[in-house]
């Protein structure tokens, strides 16, 4: 068992404060930290897609390597049962063993509202033009892409209702889209008879 413990904390257990040993403890901690996040670094840039990789030149000459954007986040609010619903979005998505993955699309930040007769959806867009937007929809889902070289967005939205497609109202102002899908009418079903016999 105490083979598992760092080589500075099996020294500070065999020698107490007052030998000096603590500030050699505390600089090899902090090497053994460094060393830790280094190779952590490593790992993590070495599955980072090649769009989010960028070389810059500094004034002294020097070439710098640069990482990113990277965007994660999630929305809460209360659904109509009384119950959160969490929203992420971004493009670091958390994986099963703790080690991030960074998608080459983006999720935009997106809200459902549902009313009466329609299913309003409003995304998060920033920083691409009208005509770079390409929405699809089908009755029950929309997907909303962007792929320009400076921004990629992505998103499949299931929708909390059956929508008709064809009579959607779509605006896009200031980096916020909005599309109103107006919902299918659901006929009723006949009430049964009773039957004799």
């Amino acid at each position: 068992m105490s083979e598992d413990y760092p080589d500075w904390f099996k020294r500070r257990r065999r020698y107490p404060f007052f030998r000096g040993w603590f500030f050699e403890d505390v600089d090899q901690m902090f090497r053994e930290m460094e060393k830790m996040m280094e190779e952590e670094f490593k790992t993590f840039s070495s599955r980072v897609p090649k769009d989010y990789v960028r070389e810059r030149k500094l004034p002294d000459g020097r070439t710098v390597r640069e990482l990113g954007p990277f965007v994660y986040g999630y929305s809460v609010k209360i659904g109509p049962d009384g119950k959160p619903e969490v929203r992420e979005f971004g493009n670091v998505k958390p994986s099963r063993f703790g080690r991030p993955r960074v998608k080459e699309e983006r999720e935009p930040l997106v809200d459902i509202i549902e009313t009466d007769g329609e299913v309003h959806i409003i995304a998060e867009l920033p920083g691409v033009e009208k005509n770079d937007i390409k929405l699809h929809g089908t009755g029950d889902t929309l997907t909303i892409s962007v792929d320009t070289p400076q921004r990629k967005y992505y998103k499949e939205i299931t929708l909390p209702a059956k929508v008709n497609v064809k009579e959607a109202k779509t605006e896009y102002k200031n980096g916020v889209l909005e599309v109103t899908l107006p919902k299918i009418k659901e006929e009723k079903k006949p009430k049964g008879e009773p039957i004799s016999l």
